[in-house]
């Protein structure tokens, strides 16, 4: 991870992300209806080949479990993560390591996800790779996230 600029608190990386939000709100502005899902999906797809390595594998395959368990689900991108919402609400994103320059890419739930389990539960999930075993508890959450 990049070293924090002390005058503004953010790093390199996390400005870079902001500006890849504002971007992403700037290229949706009044765009609407099918062409708006159209052009999300073609950015969603966009992010995920610009990874490389285990995220891009990560990345893509999530893409394809969210299609085939939560095929409701829109995607597009927020902050440059491949994301999932419904009704314009974000649900399940992958957050890819080379992103922060972290040790592991995680998916994560947004609020909107119908994962309550009790007082606690967790949204964060870290991924060093796709295993079955992975893949499959993945499915499961991504169905019960859109349920």
């Amino acid at each position: 991870m990049t070293e924090r600029d002390t005058k503004s608190g953010f790093s390199d990386s996390e400005r870079e992300a902001m500006q890849q939000r504002a971007a992403e709100l700037k290229a949706m502005k009044n765009v609407k209806g099918a062409a708006k899902k159209a052009k999300e999906l073609e950015a969603c797809l966009a992010a995920i080949e610009a990874l490389e390595g285990t995220d891009r594998q990560i990345a893509e395959r999530l893409h394809v479990m969210v299609s085939e368990e939560a095929p409701g689900l829109d995607p597009k991108t927020w902050y440059g993560f491949p994301t999932y919402a419904k009704d314009g609400k974000n649900i399940v994103f992958y957050q890819p390591a080379s992103k922060f320059g972290t040790r592991y890419g995680t998916v994560n739930f947004a609020e909107d996800a119908a994962i309550d389990d009790g007082e606690m539960w967790a949204v964060s999930f870290a991924l060093l790779e796709m295993t079955p075993a992975a893949e499959k508890q993945l499915r499961a959450l991504i169905a019960k996230a859109v349920a």
